[in-house]
Parts: structure tokens; sequence; C-alpha cells
């Protein structure tokens, strides 16, 4: 049927109910006023009453023909009001009526943090995807480590940090990395190498050392850089997987140079970084 204006909104209908507190008593209060008794179904313990010989109503008023008692149930169902709502009633939507995509994150009743970084598990919970790769960081020399001894393990020097997200790195006294949080890490490591004598270098080394104890090696053969004037170097590099408590547990680097005969012996570009791996 045609109609002049904006289309009206879809309306649900249902009856209006009302509870009573009953007592000794033939007076009641109706929600909504009617125009006579036959406007409403009233219920006395389950039973339905006989309109005008149990019970007669006007407006808001309702009057019964015999008292009732406070242990009595009491309820009637407005015939003459049908509820209107834009609204439909509670239970009367299935999934089938939903529109994907259309239910907001916060009207999920699950429990934990609902955010754009959970996600929703079979047990009705949000949880984080995966993890965090932190603690984590990076750390390197500033300048060039002197005075190395030739084939002497050596802890690296590391005195300025990148990034240390957790604050787990010691770059002014030990240059260690202490997690204090339990996981598998990946860790690397690399140096660049140098002797004073052109062709002098034979091999560098690098370990990782876990609580003082190595755990992880490798090793460099020498690499010309092709001028008769400048110094011979390696570039040895290192990486490993280490399981660490969540206390006490913490790593170093050593290297070692041997040089043959050379003295005046360092090390430059000193790098030391890792992160937790996720899951792990």
């Amino acid at each position: 049927m045609p109609f002049i204006g904006n289309q009206p909104a879809l309306s649900y209908t249902s009856f209006a109910k009302q509870d009573f507190t009953t007592s000794a008593t033939t007076s009641y209060t109706l929600d909504h006023p009617v125009t006579n008794e036959n406007e409403i179904a009233l219920f006395i313990n389950f039973v339905r009453q006989e309109p005008t010989t149990a019970y007669t109503a006007s407006s808001t008023s309702l009057t019964l023909t015999s008292a009732t008692s406070a242990s009595d149930d009491m309820y009637c169902v407005f015939l003459g009001k049908a509820v209107q709502t834009v609204n439909p009633p509670s239970g009367s939507v299935g999934a089938s009526q939903i529109a994907d995509g259309s239910i907001a994150l916060g009207k999920l009743s699950a429990t934990g943090t609902k955010d754009s970084t959970t996600f929703l598990r079979g047990d009705n919970t949000f949880a984080s995807a995966g993890g965090v790769n932190t603690p984590a960081f990076e750390a390197r020399n500033t300048g060039t480590q002197t005075g190395v001894g030739d084939d002497v393990w050596t802890k690296m020097t590391l005195n300025s940090e990148t990034y240390d997200t957790d604050n787990a790195f010691d770059s002014t006294t030990n240059y260690r990395f202490t997690p204090q949080t339990a996981g598998k890490y990946f860790l690397y490591t690399k140096t660049s190498m140098q002797v004073s004598t052109y062709n002098d270098l034979r091999n560098g080394n690098i370990k990782f050392y876990k609580n003082g104890s190595e755990v992880a090696f490798t090793t460099s053969r020498f690499t010309l850089y092709g001028s008769t004037t400048g110094g011979t170097g390696a570039t040895p590099f290192a990486a490993a997987t280490i399981d660490m408590n969540g206390s006490s547990d913490y790593v170093e680097v050593y290297f070692k140079i041997n040089g043959l005969n050379s003295t005046n012996q360092s090390a430059e570009y000193n790098l030391f970084g890792g992160y937790k791996i996720i899951g792990a």
C-alpha cells in the first residue's frame, strides 16, 4: 500500500502482561487503562477468571468479586493493549536473522580482554594470539676493543644499546643478558677482528657462555682484505637458541683471536642481540 513520508520501521507485536502482589483485598491498580474488563484476561492461581462475573475493570481500576489472599498468584494479559516496538522481543531472533558482521565486539560476553590483539577461544575466553618477542635487545660497542691478547678468550665489550625492551642487558659492567623471563631465546653476535701484522691472523672464534659455561661456538678462518699496507681480519658470526629460566640465567659473549705472532690485536663493530621466541 502506498504511503507518504519515510517508510515505517518494522514493528513486533506482543501482549502486555502484569503481575500483581496479592493481599486480602478486592481492589487492584492496572498498569494500563482499559475500557472494560473484557480487554484483560485475568488469571488467579493459573485459572482464567470470567469477566464481569469474577472481576470488573475500568480505566486503571480492577475490582474482584471475591478478595484474594496473600498466597494467591495473580496476573493479567492486556488483550486490548498490543504493545508494538521497533526492537524484537527477547529470545525471538535466531542466528539466521542476524546479519554477518553486525555484532560489535563489546556485545560478546566471553571473559578476558576484548580488543584487536585477542581472539575468541573455544572455551569462551579471549586470549592473545601467540605472544610477543620480548624481552629483546641489541647492544654494540661504540669504539674498538683494544689490548686483546693472542689466543685468549676475552669477554666482548658492549657499552651501547640500540634497544632493550625489558632493561635486561647490562651495558655498563658485565655486558650480559639476564632476561628474567623463562623461555627459549634466539641470540646472535658478531665482531670484526684485527691483527697488527699483515696476513698474520689464523682464525677468530666466538662463544656464547651461559652462566659461565660454553653453550655455542663458531670459528671464522682468516680473510685477506687485499692490501699490503692494511691489516688482516676476520668477521665471525654466531647464532644460537638458548633455553633460559625466569630468574638467574644470563648469557655473555667471548671471543678469541689467533694472530700467530701479532701484538696489539683488537675487535671492532662488536654486536650482541636476541629476543624471546614466541610460544617457547
